[in-house]
């Protein structure tokens, strides 16, 4: 009997700790920013200054935000997208990020836009512990997670598209003479750096370099100067205006390079159209993302999707802006890291999950290319695809190409 009554207590200790058990399984975890019915989310955006054609970004991520909320949110809850302006400025950015973290109480702050901004809070981001999460811009330092564990790129480091531009050359172009323009930040650097380290023991096939600051009003001083050096092949790597602006000076000098483009500014609406499209054709950039202008993806299920949320939500968005397609992926892919932190909407595991997205694919992200993170790879895409532009729209060719910074590129 005593046996029975024993076995009896042991049960009811089992029970008593299975439901203890399922109960810590079900609390619920929030630092500030969360709660049982919300998300806030903040943003920080050039909606002004010269950097402004980024603008869209922002409004398509907003816009996709209001879908996923009339769809009933994340997990029951409602994103509140709180984003601002910066203009491009540094010390504005500063300003901005203090007020979502110390104010508005985000839990985190989502791709704010632009090297010079993210470089002005990474450290303030890293001290406060909050997620600097989805930086758009690509410079190779958001990938690091050992002295900055708060902030992760998204796109495709400039690194890599210098080294996958470097790989092309000396496979097609064995004898180019290559003249480079670039930003004078981290973004130009390291854009240079990437095709410097890929050329290797070539790298001197680079004959002249020219870079510009982002609030030059003209930059021709500087084409010319490049025309002038001999080269036959060039590469710009700038912002949308100035990469506008060398692309039609390209064309008034009656200069026929063999011409690169930064894939931060390949959108044919921003870019390539107020260049002169005449003065576009023929060059060629990266891809990592279905381009709605190439009759490739016109029956394409993710693009349609797209396209039918552009319709529903962003109706005044240009849809032949790459731009307004980035920015649906990018939101996407925050989603799922939302939706992997269950009822746990701290920042620590925000980071834990947005460190661990396995062959995660988005609607528009080109076949083949996959996102992928672990705690120590911050860098969720590192693959691409060239394309050249034929004075309408964007062709792929060749095989998706990989350049991972730290590894040699491979087919």
């Amino acid at each position: 009997m005593r046996g029975y009554a024993g076995n009896l207590v042991a049960v009811a200790a089992l029970g008593l700790l299975a439901v203890c058990a399922n109960a810590a399984h079900a609390e619920k975890k929030y630092d500030p920013g969360a709660s049982d019915t919300e998300i806030k989310i903040g943003n920080i955006m050039p909606y002004s200054g010269p950097a402004s054609a980024y603008a869209v970004i922002g409004k398509t991520e907003a816009a996709y935000f209001d879908k996923i909320n009339a769809e009933g949110g994340i997990n029951g809850r409602k994103i509140k997208f709180i984003t601002y302006d910066d203009a491009y400025s540094p010390p504005k950015a500063i300003e901005q990020a203090r007020k979502l973290v110390e104010d508005d109480g985000v839990l985190l702050i989502f791709q704010p836009l632009g090297t010079p901004s993210n470089s002005a809070i990474h450290k303030y981001m890293n001290v406060k512990k909050v997620p600097q999460l989805f930086v758009a811009t690509g410079a190779t330092k958001w990938g690091d997670p050992k002295h900055f564990p708060w902030t992760m790129g998204w796109q495709p480091n400039y690194q890599s598209e210098g080294r996958i531009y470097a790989r092309y050359i000396l496979d097609h172009l064995p004898n180019a003479k290559i003249a480079v323009f670039w930003q004078n930040d981290d973004a130009g650097k390291d854009q240079v750096k990437g095709l410097r380290d890929g050329l290797g023991g070539k790298a001197n096939m680079i004959i002249a370099d020219k870079s510009y600051e982002v609030s030059d009003p003209s930059v021709d001083s500087q084409i010319v100067a490049l025309h002038d050096s001999g080269a036959d092949t060039f590469f710009s790597w700038a912002a949308p205006k100035g990469s506008a602006q060398a692309i039609r000076k390209v064309g008034e000098l009656g200069w026929k390079p063999r011409f690169f483009l930064a894939n931060v500014s390949a959108s044919v609406a921003g870019v390539l159209k107020p260049a002169g499209l005449q003065n576009a054709k023929g060059i060629i950039s990266t891809a990592y993302l279905k381009d709605p202008t190439d009759p490739t993806w016109k029956d394409d299920p993710g693009v349609k999707a797209w396209r039918a949320f552009m319709d529903k939500y962003y109706p005044t968005g240009n849809q032949s802006d790459q731009n307004n397609v980035y920015g649906y992926a990018v939101a996407q892919t925050l989603v799922q890291v939302l939706k992997q932190c269950g009822d746990d909407l701290t920042r620590e595991n925000v980071m834990r999950q947005a460190a661990n997205l396995k062959d995660l694919s988005v609607d528009v992200l080109l076949p083949g290319i996959k996102i992928n993170t672990s705690p120590d790879d911050f860098f969720p895409i590192e693959q691409m695809q060239l394309m050249k532009f034929d004075g309408a729209t964007w062709h792929l060719f060749g095989d998706v190409i990989t350049g991972e910074v730290g590894h040699q590129a491979t087919h």
